[in-house]
């Protein structure tokens, strides 16, 4: 479907990447992978069309239909959702238009007859009797119930936006589907649902996702750019992070070999040159040098940050008890009446799609919003550390660097010790004197992580960690929370994260009441799956 030739693309004098030749073929799923900043979206913008590359080309089939995630959050404000949908094939949309504009018409000439008879042929082969009710159908799969089909863009907030525009990406029947970072700010059910749509879908798939258990589920290959190259990998993310990890040892290993034997040659020509009896074989065993080479390991682009958390003291037998907390926020009741207690041991996700209860609750927990009724209680022996969903206040307008940044959280002020610590985060050189301000979204919840690794804290509330993360970096925020042992209250997207770390559920129910499940997060959806089928 899709045929890349010696494809390649400089920025600045950089190459992001060069000689890429690759084919997309109909029925499969490529997930593309690769460090922040190595050319993951801007290499779906070069098969897309809307950039071109330095050098090589993209070839597509004839007639085939491309359907691309847009980007832009408003760019549909002036049109209802169900429009915004239906344009998603824009042939279909203006067909639909231009016939509602001749049916308009108080009196119609024989010409716009003609024309309304090809407009309605051509609206009923692409489908056009069936538009709203397909749209209906994938905007009720994403969450957007049926009263706000109508509802104009411009009233939506961000979040529905992402998913009406999500929904217009898979309206038409595309043959073809570009999709960069197509699961965020979806809910777990709206991934569930998404990830059925495309194992299902007939056509091609191309995605670029941060989700590793997205990834897994969907994925036939893997797209892979590392070392200024493309390469493409058959199987899902699981299966080439462990064939690339073995094939990395397999090369370290042989490069351990190789220097040994090196090592052992160069002893022998050393000790025997000079010897005239053992002059023939030295030279033989310079020849064998020669051909000897310790493979350089390519420079990998990808960086694993360190995250680590080390409470100061073990909290002690009364954590929290949270009881009767409601709050209405903007004339809606977020929170209604929540009750639980956090015991040893619990990691505590907060799972469903009232997310604003979610968020609400944690800034009543980490007291930045007094609940309207109920109470909160920690224990004695208890610290939080808070790492909120919207880090702006901690950076905006801020003139401080990295270094003067940390220290204000920081026991040990000793800028060898900062610099050692933003190190262990990817901040090296110069890079730790850059103004906070200015820093990607990436950067500041790395520094927002380094923040509550210096706390000590015992309780670790997080609503979102791993928003602008890259795998690399969710991978390590994933190891360090499994490992911890302390108390974790945890929002998070990443289905992985949340099932190898919680033992517990919380769901946010959208009347602002909460269900708890004493149990491992692929069980709770199991349980849940069941109640909906009953």
């Amino acid at each position: 479907m899709i045929t890349v030739t010696d494809l390649g693309l400089q920025y600045g004098g950089s190459v992001l990447f060069s000689h890429a030749d690759l084919q997309f073929t109909r029925g499969n799923c490529y997930g593309i992978i690769g460090a922040n900043g190595a050319g993951k979206s801007t290499f779906l913008k070069i098969l897309s069309g809307e950039i071109e590359s330095t050098s090589g080309s993209v070839s597509i089939l004839p007639d085939i239909r491309m359907s691309v995630l847009k980007q832009d959050q408003n760019q549909y404000d002036a049109y209802s959702v169900m429009d915004t949908v239906i344009m998603g094939n824009l042939r279909l949309y203006e067909i639909g238009k231009e016939k509602e504009a001749l049916y308009a018409k108080e009196e119609m000439t024989d010409e716009d007859g003609v024309r309304a008879c090809e407009l309605e042929e051509e609206y009923a082969e692409l489908g056009g009797w069936e538009a709203e009710s397909d749209a209906s159908r994938i905007l009720q799969g994403l969450g957007i119930g049926v009263a706000l089909h109508q509802t104009q863009m411009a009233d939506l907030d961000g979040r529905l936006k992402v998913k009406v525009l999500l929904a217009q990406a898979l309206f038409g029947n595309p043959d073809l589907l570009l999709l960069d970072e197509p699961t965020n700010n979806l809910d777990i059910a709206a991934v569930n649902w998404l990830e059925d749509f495309l194992l299902d879908f007939p056509g091609t798939v191309i995605v670029v996702s941060h989700d590793r258990h997205f990834l897994n589920t969907i994925c036939t290959h893997i797209v892979d750019i590392d070392y200024g190259k493309i390469k493409m990998y058959v199987g899902n993310y699981d299966f080439w992070y462990e064939s690339s990890q073995l094939i990395q040892q397999l090369v370290r290993n042989q490069n351990k070999r190789n220097e040994e034997k090196i090592k052992e040659l160069q002893e022998f020509i050393s000790r025997f040159s000079a010897n005239k009896s053992k002059s023939k074989q030295a030279t033989a065993r310079r020849k064998l040098l020669d051909k000897l080479t310790v493979e350089e390991l390519p420079a990998s682009s990808r960086r694993y940050p360190y995250v680590a958390f080390s409470p100061d003291r073990e909290v002690g037998k009364d954590i929290l008890f949270v009881t009767d907390v409601s709050k209405t926020i903007d004339g809606v009741k977020v929170l209604d009446h929540v009750s639980f207690t956090v015991e040893h041991g619990d990691k505590i996700a907060f799972v469903g799609e009232n997310e604003n209860g979610q968020t609400a609750l944690f800034k009543i927990l980490a007291g930045e919003l007094e609940p309207d009724e109920g109470t909160v209680k920690w224990g004695q022996t208890a610290t939080f550390s808070y790492f909120p969903k919207d880090n702006t206040p901690y950076f905006q307008d801020n003139e401080d660097n990295l270094v003067q940044w940390l220290r204000q959280y920081s026991k040990d002020p000793h800028e060898t010790y900062l610099r050692g610590f933003l190190g262990r985060m990817l901040f090296s050189g110069d890079e730790v004197y850059k103004p906070v301000k200015v820093l990607s979204g990436g950067e500041k919840v790395r520094c927002m992580l380094s923040r509550m690794m210096l706390s000590g804290a015992n309780v670790l509330l997080l609503d979102q960690p791993t928003n602008h993360l890259d795998l690399e970096s969710i991978a390590a925020v994933n190891n360090g929370l499994e490992s911890v042992k302390c108390n974790v209250l945890l929002a998070c997207h990443d289905h992985q994260l949340v099932e190898t770390v919680a033992n517990r559920i919380l769901c946010f129910n959208d009347d602002g009441t909460v269900t708890d499940y004493r149990m491992d997060y692929d069980s709770y959806l199991e349980k849940a799956q069941a109640a909906q089928e009953e």
